[in-house]
């Protein structure tokens, strides 16, 4: 039987999905540099982070995260400076799936870029690069880090799709929802005026006096 905890979990996951990341970013949740980009077409994440910090060029806290996190989570990762590695493949992807995470949010690189896509596990990333990581060098699980920009604590939320990642704060998840579903049944109100005839400057209230119209 599903613990209530991991009941909860699956309901939030779906609700921050189906809103998206563009949305979310305009309601409180904190969008991460638009680097962050899915490695294939139609991947998607929505789960609460497990932060990791490597040493730059060098994958081991990749890793012992694989290893240790729990089932459900992505992994929220910064490499450092120099993102042009391949921190990242098909052999932790097979690993990450056997031990039921979520995703992955890398600043850095990945390769094997196909493996992925037909593991269909979701990989946002800043790059595909080929040359490997080292293994040996210090690193953190579940300390905060700075990903794409955003400070990224231990079971804060991940939202990842086609138009980048967002950052919901733990402790602000259920206000940002609140807000997010208020934005979105207002834009389907705007949508249904447009398709009536009207226009986004009589619907937003905007001022057309600083455009010259020739």
């Amino acid at each position: 039987m599903t613990a209530p905890d991991d009941d909860v979990r699956r309901d939030l996951a779906a609700a921050l999905a189906v809103l998206g990341s563009a949305t979310l970013g305009e309601t409180g949740g904190r969008p991460m540099a638009p680097r962050l980009r899915p490695v294939w077409r139609g991947a998607t994440v929505a789960a609460p982070a497990c932060p990791v910090r490597c040493t730059t060029g060098d994958n081991l806290a990749i890793h012992v995260a694989v290893a240790t996190a729990a089932p459900g989570h992505a992994l929220v990762v910064d490499v450092g400076p120099e993102r042009d590695y391949g921190y990242w493949g098909e052999v932790l992807t097979t690993g990450a799936q056997a031990r039921g995470l979520a995703g992955l949010v890398i600043d850095g690189g990945v390769r094997d870029s196909a493996a992925l896509e037909a593991h269909r596990f979701a990989v946002f990333s800043t790059t595909v690069a080929l040359r490997g990581a080292a293994k040996v060098a210090p690193g953190s699980v579940g300390a905060p880090v700075t990903v794409g920009g955003v400070e990224v604590c231990a079971g804060d939320w991940v939202v990842g799709d086609a138009d980048g990642v967002t950052v919901v704060a733990a402790a602000a998840v259920e206000d940002v929802l609140a807000a997010g579903r208020a934005r979105a049944e207002k834009e389907e109100g705007l949508f249904r005026a447009l398709a009536e005839g009207h226009t986004t400057m009589e619907l937003l209230g905007l001022d057309p006096s600083p455009v010259e119209i020739v």
